[in-house]
């Protein structure tokens, strides 16, 4: 992954408490992990505030059929899948 340094200005009580949590040699990465949940939490907060559909029929064509069509057919591959000889399986 690359880096780039960015200046941001945090005010000095804020940087004690972040330094109380994570130490000084840990403030980079607390910072950045603490951006990254919260650029997460935003996408997933506009995403809810959408009006845009999150499942659309035309991303799962393997439901096509519905989805019961499906469950049947994934069980059937895994019934062939872990059959033995003579219909016995290891136990």
């Amino acid at each position: 992954m690359r880096y780039k340094r960015a200046h941001v200005l945090l005010p000095e009580d804020l940087v004690r408490e972040i330094d109380a949590i994570a130490g000084r040699r840990g403030r980079s990465a607390f910072l950045v992990k603490t951006a990254q949940e919260e650029v997460r939490r935003t996408k997933l907060l506009r995403l809810l505030e959408s009006d845009e559909p999150v499942w659309k029929a035309e991303d799962h064509p393997e439901l096509a059929k519905g989805s019961g069509a499906w469950v049947r057919k994934i069980r059937r591959e895994n019934e062939k899948r872990h059959s033995h000889p003579r219909g016995r399986r290891n136990q």
